[in-house]
């Protein structure tokens, strides 16, 4: 056997920066978006009235499942779009949503929801995951719990890749009320900087972009650590541990 021949020896440490340095520089992008609104991300919520922020976490909970029934069936008919057409239409969607103020950004959430969840499958396939099982499907749900764009978040909070749950029939449901809290508390953040005055239209389009970029950018960080994992054959607990160390000694992006 000459030395082609050989397999190729995986630099875990080498994909751990690649993944550690996607995750920091994610954490950014929803700072032009709390710049253009004026305020802080733990201040948007208060701009909601009580009975919207009272039913944000019951509204999350049915426009992810509406996402998981609308995602898997759009894979039939339309195919997977480059990143950056995806974010424009995200963008514009946000635009259509923020125009009308709080009741069209409502009405908006279940549909950049599904966008959301069908970009997150993409990713899952560019990394060979099958998005039609119910485990890559589970994975696909728990991005959502990353924390959103326009937190302050420094990346170091990993624990949406290895949280799991026994995988059944149910296994799915389960996840979506674990991430429902999260999320609710994310897209509560987006439709409120969507209900600005003036900056309606503008600030959905911007927070759409964010949101996009984040999650997809989550999306890659999450399978390339599920595919780092199988390849190196290392517990994904493990691997989680190393990513963290590694997290923590990046300089600021």
């Amino acid at each position: 056997m000459s030395k082609d021949d050989l397999p190729i020896k995986l630099d875990v440490d080498a994909e751990l920066e690649k993944i550690a340095r996607r995750y920091k520089a994610a954490s950014g992008v929803g700072i032009n978006v709390l710049n253009l609104i004026g305020g802080q991300a733990e201040n948007l919520l208060d701009r909601l009235p009580a009975s919207v922020r009272k039913q944000l976490e019951g509204a999350t909970v049915k426009a992810l499942d509406h996402a998981m029934t609308a995602a898997s069936k759009s894979r039939e008919r339309v195919p997977d779009q480059a990143s950056w057409l995806n974010t424009a239409v995200s963008a514009a969607m946000g635009a259509a949503g923020g125009a009308g103020g709080l009741p069209t950004a409502l009405a908006e959430l279940p549909v950049t929801t599904t966008l959301l969840l069908r970009v997150i499958e993409g990713v899952a396939v560019e990394h060979g995951f099958d998005p039609k099982s119910e485990s890559v499907r589970f994975d696909c749900v728990q991005v959502f719990s990353a924390a959103g764009p326009l937190a302050n978040d420094d990346g170091s909070d990993l624990a949406f890749l290895t949280t799991r749950l026994a995988l059944s029939g149910k296994a799915v449901q389960a996840v979506i009320h674990k991430v429902a809290p999260r999320l609710a508390v994310v897209m509560g953040q987006k439709l409120a900087a969507q209900t600005v005055p003036v900056l309606g239209a503008v600030a959905g389009a911007a927070t759409n972009y964010a949101y996009t970029s984040y999650y997809q950018e989550m999306a890659h960080v999450h399978f390339a650590l599920r595919k780092l994992a199988i390849e190196a054959d290392i517990a994904p607990e493990e691997l989680n541990k190393r990513l963290a160390v590694r997290m923590k000694s990046l300089a600021p992006v």
